[in-house]
């Protein structure tokens, strides 16, 4: 399967983003955090994380609307920074997998999550990846998305306001690949299994997110187009390629 190039109409929440000068993105990235930490046991590293970050009313007052993505960008990385390695992967993993749950829970219809839950993996794959795409301006921010299916899902973000820091550890996105496995694992195949087998913050041209529900050919589905082509997307709203 290979990416092809695609053209895409700026999206209104880019030319919105434009004028505002500053990206958006869902509170879910930040309120899951705060659970994530206090759940854990890390109610005084959470005092500590959110304070360096400049956050620290967020605690207090989580928020309920969009926020600012360089806010999360730097509190994201920062919980990298304070906390071991293992133990930011737990946070943030455990941050993405509740954020799911609250998509799952409040904005996918029962109905239509039963409907995806009796087609084949791969038309409910399809159907998802349009509604995941038709949303991506709240967990992208100015990035974009794109989703490509073929025998197994590929996600980009080119841009991700996430990981504009580079840094050398793997798998920086592990928020966002959660989020991506835990809705896939509800509403595709219990099977499946998200990798980010590309980063930004590593120096790749995008964030690259690989989702299989075929176990055994996950190292394979891992090692699709390796060299990441640089035609990037021109607008934040989504396209699905068909490989």
């Amino acid at each position: 399967m290979s990416i092809p190039q695609e053209q895409t109409r700026p999206s209104k929440e880019a030319a919105v983003s434009a004028a505002q000068g500053s990206g958006r993105i869902g509170p879910n990235a930040v309120t899951q955090l705060i659970s994530a930490l206090q759940n854990g046991g890390e109610g005084a590293a959470a005092a500590l994380i959110f304070s360096q970050a400049g956050s620290a009313q967020w605690l207090d007052s989580p928020p309920t609307e969009m926020v600012d993505e360089t806010r999360v960008a730097k509190l994201h990385a920062t919980v990298r920074e304070l906390l071991p390695e293992a133990r930011a992967n737990a946070i943030l993993r455990e941050a993405g997998d509740t954020t799911a749950n609250y998509i799952l829970a409040n904005r996918i219809p029962r109905l239509a999550q039963n409907v995806l839950k009796i087609l084949p993996p791969a038309l409910a794959a399809r159907a998802l990846t349009r509604a995941i795409g038709a949303h991506a301006w709240t967990f992208a921010g100015t990035g974009r998305f794109r989703g490509v299916i073929g025998r197994d899902a590929v996600f980009e973000i080119w841009d991700n306001p996430l990981c504009r820091e580079r840094d050398l550890s793997p798998g920086w996105c592990v928020w966002h690949t959660a989020v991506f496995e835990r809705l896939f694992r509800e509403l595709v195949s219990s099977r499946t299994i998200a990798e980010e087998t590309h980063c930004r913050a590593n120096g790749a041209p995008c964030c690259r997110f690989v989702l299989t529900w075929r176990r055994s050919e996950f190292r394979a589905a891992a090692k699709v187009a390796p060299n990441i082509k640089a035609d990037v997307p021109h607008a934040r709203n989504s396209s699905i390629d068909h490989g």
